[in-house]
Order: structure tokens, then sequence, then C-alpha cells
């Protein structure tokens, strides 16, 4: 058996990484000149998005054999809505740092990884899957997939974000969910540290933000971080993504390609989130090379996530800035840090079943 894995990003590398466990050496081809050579920016695992996972990092250490190290614990979580806002406290998940920095998550996956990667490479899926036995496709968006009629694509979004300097809490996130500066999206902030941080702002590529001036709503946005943290803050670097397709595969392994990462839709629609799916599907795509289970059943779980997320992002849609504030509002106090703490119920698929069969008579 002769193994490439197409793409060094988390879900290439984690497969790399467990099939090393095993007693199997991939060839991993990157078409980048390193591992997250790409724009810096700040995600987070919430154990909200994973339940009944309570402690993200722990499950990927101590049942997977995958060791990483976040830029914090999150201990505080503020939702921001136009007129409301909510404190959620508690041991809540990880903020960590992705691309071109040397603690990125890419980068300390790299470290652990003693496969041959070819740097700059410029191999198509084609040639790759005439001259392996098995090929992981893990390319970092649907596109491989698409191309062999094998991807879902439910959304497009547009995300502008930028490097911050300032004085912060590396404990506290933020999120903004208003409608007068993300039509239908999302604003965050993550920190890196206690005087770097990532702001971002997404929205998704609907008809009725056809006309929307993007640099306008980044500027109110930029406002209202200033305005929150009542400092002058610096931007030290910026990026932006456009129409990045967001759906799902409809079959997670064909003959002996295994689509995992994005390539097989690990983002969450709801609200970007996607990491720790990610890697698992790394993970499970090697655990079926190994002959240790079958990638479609182990990734029937995320791909039911997906499924819920999409609901609560169809949910998104139809709602208004009165909508966000009553659903701010309600989670102040008990009921907000109950739902986050909860290890009985995953709080967010009980609300996709609640919601869709009401999402299904309004599109």
């Amino acid at each position: 058996m002769d193994i490439a894995i197409m793409g060094a990003g988390l879900s290439g590398l984690a497969c790399a990484i467990t099939l090393e466990k095993n007693g199997i050496n991939p060839t991993i081809f990157e078409k980048r000149s390193k591992v997250g050579d790409r724009f810096v920016n700040g995600e987070v695992i919430l154990s909200i998005f994973d339940k009944p996972v309570h402690d993200n990092i722990e499950k990927l250490s101590e049942e997977y054999g995958i060791y990483l190290k976040p830029t914090s614990n999150i201990q505080k979580m503020e939702l921001i809505s136009k007129n409301e806002k909510a404190v959620i406290e508690g041991d809540l998940g990880f903020a960590n740092v992705r691309g071109r920095e040397q603690d990125s998550f890419e980068s300390q996956l790299e470290q652990q990884t003693q496969s041959t990667i070819h740097y700059n490479s410029e191999e198509t899926y084609e040639e790759l899957l005439s001259h392996y036995s098995h090929v992981v496709v893990a390319t970092g968006d649907g596109d491989y997939a698409k191309m062999t009629r094998n991807f879902r694509e439910d959304l497009t979004v547009t995300i502008r974000g930028a490097t911050i300097e300032g004085s912060f809490d590396r404990y506290v996130v933020k999120a903004w969910l208003d409608y007068d500066i993300a039509p239908f999206g999302y604003c965050y902030f993550i920190p890196y540290s206690d005087h770097e941080a990532n702001i971002s702002l997404a929205i998704p590529d609907l008809p009725e933000n056809a006309d929307i001036n993007l640099d306008r709503l980044w500027d109110l946005f930029y406002e209202k971080v200033r305005s929150e943290f009542e400092q002058d803050i610096r931007i030290t670097d910026q990026f932006q993504i456009t129409h990045y397709p967001i759906g799902i595969c409809q079959t997670a392994r064909i003959g002996n390609t295994f689509y995992v990462g994005n390539c097989f839709g690990t983002t969450m629609p709801f609200m970007g989130f996607g990491q720790y799916a990610s890697i698992l599907s790394g993970v499970f795509a090697a655990y079926d090379l190994c002959g240790l289970g079958k990638y479609e059943e182990l990734m029937k779980p995320l791909r039911e996530s997906y499924e819920d997320s999409l609901v609560l992002r169809r949910t998104m849609e139809q709602l208004s800035n009165k909508g966000l504030d009553r659903i701010i509002h309600s989670l102040q106090g008990y009921w907000g840090e109950k739902l986050f703490q909860t290890n009985t119920i995953n709080p967010l698929k009980v609300a996709s079943f609640l919601l869709r069969p009401y999402i299904k008579m309004k599109r």
C-alpha cells in the first residue's frame, strides 16, 4: 500500500501522524512553500460545538495521540448583539493561531510528522492517483470534491480579518451578532496573547447581501472594537477571503480516494468552526487505511453535526436584529452558562432538531 496525502494542513498532517503510529509512512504533497504558508488568524475550539466532548485538546491527546498547545484556554465569552450583551464564564474551550506562525496548529502538527513532505508541489490529483494505491485529498477546500462531482455546496462566505495590537485579556473572546455590521453573519475577537489579537468579519454571500459595501462594514466593525476596548488599536496585518465555499461531500470515500478536512466538509455553516472535526477526519481516514474502521461510518457523527449546523445557519438567515437581541438576552446569567457547561446533551443538536421542521417549511 502506497499512500499519497494531498495537502499539509490540519487534516492531512493528522492523517499522516496516525498512519505513522501504525507503521505506514505516507508521502505528503503541499503546493505551498512550507506548512501554514498563508495569512495569520485566530481560531477557537469551543466544546459546545462538540458535546459530549468537554475538553477537545485532552481528547485529541489521550485518545488519538495528537498533541496541540493552544494559545489560551477560554474562560470568558462575550456575545454582543445590537442592544444586548451576554457574558458566559467557565471552561469554554481553547484559542489558537493558524497560518504563518511558528506556534500555529499546522506547525505543531508538522513537528509530530516524520513523513516526507514535498513542498511547492504541482502534482495533480489525477497524477497522484496514477502513481499511488490510495490518495487522501486534504487540500483545504472543496475544489477537488467538486471536480469529481462529490460536493454539495450550501453557501459561500466572504471574510475580512486583521491582526491588531493593544492590551487584551488572552482568556476572553468576543463575538458580535449584529446585522448592522455583519448582515446574516458574525464578527469575532480572538486574542493571540496579551498584546496581539485577531478580529474578523464574516458574511454569507446571499442575494440580500449583493449590494453591501464591505469596506463600510469593516470600518463600522473596527470602530466597534476600538469602542469596546476603549483604547487605540493598531492594525498590523490584514487578509480577505472572497466567496469561500462551505459544503459537504456526498461520499467520504470513493474507491481509494479519501476526502478529509474542508475537502470533506468540516467547516460548520453556523459560525464557521471546524478545526476539531478537520483533525478527526484525517485520523479516521488513517484508521480506514490501517484496517481499524470504516471511514464513512466513522464520519457519520461529523456529517450529522454539519447538517445540524446548517439548520442553525438557515435559522440565522431568517432572524432580524430584534430576534438576535432576544437570543442574546436569554443567554445572560444562569441559562447561558447552563447551556455552555452541560455535559449530558448536545444543545446545538437539540436546537437543530426543534428548528428543522420550521426551516424546511420556510425553504
